[in-house]
């Protein structure tokens, strides 16, 4: 039951008890204990909402950002990744296998926000060697959603 409120959960976002137990035929006070004990041991680490920020002309962007860094004897890459997780510019950080051993994805205004961030916060941190950053041009999918994209013909018509 529990791997069903989870799938159901992590595609459709926050469900009440109630609903949860109507669609999968579960006592509903069984399962708000089962989503409070997730809740707790940070199982569900908690509820979110996808939104298309380019459709209400919201200045968004976001880039990846690449981090060579040293690990740390006794904590190899754990503190410098939980250090830089804490700057609200941060949306998510990876240890990652490959040519470099961070992947960083954070958010900003514009291109200006996001340079300083990595040129005056990011790139003086001690442990790391290099950055290398990657701005996104487009999405086509988010969090496992297919973004819909207008189909506009922008085609110039042709006549004999």
């Amino acid at each position: 039951m529990v791997e069903s409120i989870l799938r159901i959960l992590e595609d459709e976002g926050q469900c009440s008890a109630a609903d949860l137990a109507e669609r999968l035929g579960g006592d509903e006070a069984e399962i708000a204990a089962q989503l409070e004990a997730l809740e707790n041991d940070h199982v569900i680490l908690g509820y979110r909402t996808l939104i298309d920020w380019e459709k209400i002309d919201e200045k968004r962007i976001y880039a990846f950002i690449e981090v060579k860094a040293t690990p740390e004897r006794g904590h190899g890459f754990d503190r410098l990744g939980d250090h830089i997780a804490r700057f609200h510019e941060v949306h998510a950080v990876h240890l990652v296998s490959g040519t470099h051993d961070l992947n960083v994805i954070v958010h900003g205004k514009d291109l200006r926000e996001v340079a300083l961030f990595v040129s005056e916060k990011l790139a003086p941190l001690h442990g790391v060697n290099s950055t290398a950053t990657s701005f996104i041009l487009k999405s086509y999918k988010l969090e496992d959603r297919v973004i819909e994209t207008e189909s506009e013909d922008r085609r110039l018509s042709v006549t004999p």
